[in-house]
């Protein structure tokens, strides 16, 4: 219902006007009169009428004055004039506030009530019209958060928008952007993502960052701009706390990438640096915050500087040995990192490595090491790739170890058994045992020999010497020293033999026979 008051000074008129309309018929209710226009406007502000009948020519305050008094403090309200014949030109005078119901007196209940029927009318449309731009203005600010969203998605990854664009969305949404802006991108780490993680993310982000400007995500990021006014160490201290919010709650990692501040036009580039950046987690691992600081600025110079040789690791591999082996593992990760070449490249060398390394494998195993080379592809960081070269490299490694244990055992063994046979060869040497008995490397072969006995070959070959020439003496006290400087290799020169012989056992070849005791070692 709308409120109706009637305003004339002849009580008459008011009763009247009261008695003979249908007030509940037309959509209206009277809610009070009043004899002229100063009280009339009183009790106007007082009720807020939407409906006001008023006559023209009253006491203090007339009809006119009144329409205008009201127009001003509320121009909503809509008025109906009576008013007797000859008082056009006056009347005209309201049509300036709005006014257009104009009755001559006398006047009968069907004009005044086609008069309200129309100002219902009226009202009702502007109802209508009003609940429709309402509703138009609610679902616009529902919907202006997802459309700010898609303006960024759009302009960092839209070529074609430019300055002109921009200045077009920042005065229909009344951005303000004074100062420089810099751009934080977000990538979940350690699981399938979903909704729900983007979303988390994004409102921890807004929380805790007071100079968030725009958020929005792509694909399984999420990016945020904010306004350059916070020194370093408090956005960085604001970022880790992002990160670690939401680890609490949701116990996954997420990798941050922060921009270098600059022009809100330059979003696009701002948005690839971030992207750059993202990548380098490959070499710098998951979690935590890259900066373009941190991918290092590299010259065309730098870029494929890296020398690749698989049998720098294969070979301490197949040898066995543990350290050379984990040590040659060490300087080709931290080369691939130093190199930071492309991506896609630093997989080809590992990848390359890992299959060098799986045909050193137990042939019994290769499906699982090929099923690790499928978990190898997948990686997503230098880190990871190392942890699992790592791992296969110590099974490797074991693997030949325990297979060269007994293989080396029965080398030394050999070595052992020639130089028994061969005391006597003055020209028996470590290079042709290794060479010409055995074909083998003689470095190899000394360190084998070295490692299996304690002894490199060299003092081996003299002590056995001697060990021998002191059974010639306990067998026969009589033998001559020259004869067994000749059958153990010391050939025509029986004074050397005697100085070897007393380094080892601190006394000549002569003094030891004189001994009580002389039964050797």
């Amino acid at each position: 219902m709308y409120k109706v008051m009637l305003v004339d000074d002849e009580k008459i008129i008011i009763d009247g006007i009261s008695q003979m309309i249908d007030w509940s018929s037309l959509g209206t209710e009277l809610i009070g009169t009043a004899p002229n226009g100063v009280e009339a406007y009183e009790r106007i502000k007082e009720l807020k009428p939407d409906i006001v009948v008023s006559d023209i020519r009253m006491p203090g305050m007339d009809g006119l004055e009144l329409v205008a008094a009201v127009h001003q403090a509320d121009p909503d309200i809509r008025f109906v004039l009576l008013s007797g014949f000859g008082e056009f030109d006056y009347a005209s005078r309201a049509m300036q506030y709005g006014v257009k119901h104009y009755l001559l007196k006398p006047t009968n209940e069907n004009k005044i009530a086609e008069a309200l029927s129309e100002i219902v009318s009226e009202l009702d449309s502007d109802k209508q019209r009003e609940r429709f731009v309402s509703t138009i203005k609610q679902g616009l600010q529902k919907a202006i958060p997802h459309l700010k969203q898609q303006v960024l998605k759009e302009f960092v990854t839209n070529k074609t928008y430019g300055s002109r664009d921009w200045d077009y969305y920042r005065e229909l949404f009344q951005f303000e952007f004074e100062r420089p802006v810099r751009l934080l991108l977000f990538q979940l780490e350690g699981a399938v993502v979903e909704f729900e993680h983007l979303f988390a993310v994004n409102n921890i982000a807004e929380d805790l960052l007071d100079t968030t400007l725009l958020s929005t995500t792509i694909g399984d990021h999420v990016l945020v701009l904010v306004e350059d006014t916070l020194d370093l160490p408090e956005l960085y201290r604001r970022i880790h706390e992002i990160r670690d919010t939401f680890q609490h709650y949701y116990k996954l990692d997420v990798t941050i990438a922060l921009s270098e501040p600059d022009r809100i036009t330059r979003a696009r580039s701002l948005y690839q640096e971030t992207l750059q950046s993202l990548n380098y987690r490959f070499y710098l691992g998951e979690g935590g915050l890259i900066t373009r600081k941190d991918t290092g600025a590299r010259g065309p110079e730098m870029i494929g500087n890296f020398n690749f040789e698989e049998e720098k690791l294969t070979m301490p591999v197949q040898s066995g040995h543990k350290e050379e082996a984990e040590q040659a593992l060490a300087n080709l990760m931290t080369g691939l990192k130093q190199a930071k070449l492309d991506i896609h490249v630093t997989k080809t060398y590992v990848i390359q490595q890992f299959v060098s390394l799986l045909r050193l494998g137990d042939p019994q195993q290769i499906n699982r090491y090929y099923g690790r080379l499928s978990e190898l592809v997948e990686l997503n960081t230098l880190q990871a790739i190392q942890q699992l070269l790592e791992e296969t490299v110590r099974e490797l490694v074991q693997y030949h170890y325990d297979r060269n244990v007994v293989k080396h055992t029965s080398i030394v063994r050999k070595v052992i058994d020639i130089v028994d046979s061969q005391l006597g060869n003055s020209e028996l040497s470590l290079n042709q045992v290794a060479s010409e008995m055995l074909y083998m490397n003689a470095d190899y072969l000394g360190k084998l020999f070295k490692k299996e006995t304690g002894e490199k070959f060299s003092n081996y070959v003299v002590k056995a010497r001697i060990k021998k020439a002191t059974e010639f003496m306990a067998k026969d006290p009589d033998i001559k020293i020259f004869e067994m400087a000749e059958m153990l290799g010391f050939g025509d020169n029986p004074q050397y033999f005697s100085q070897v012989f007393k380094k080892q056992m601190g006394c000549t070849p002569s003094e030891y026979m004189k001994l009580p005791d002389n039964s050797g070692f």
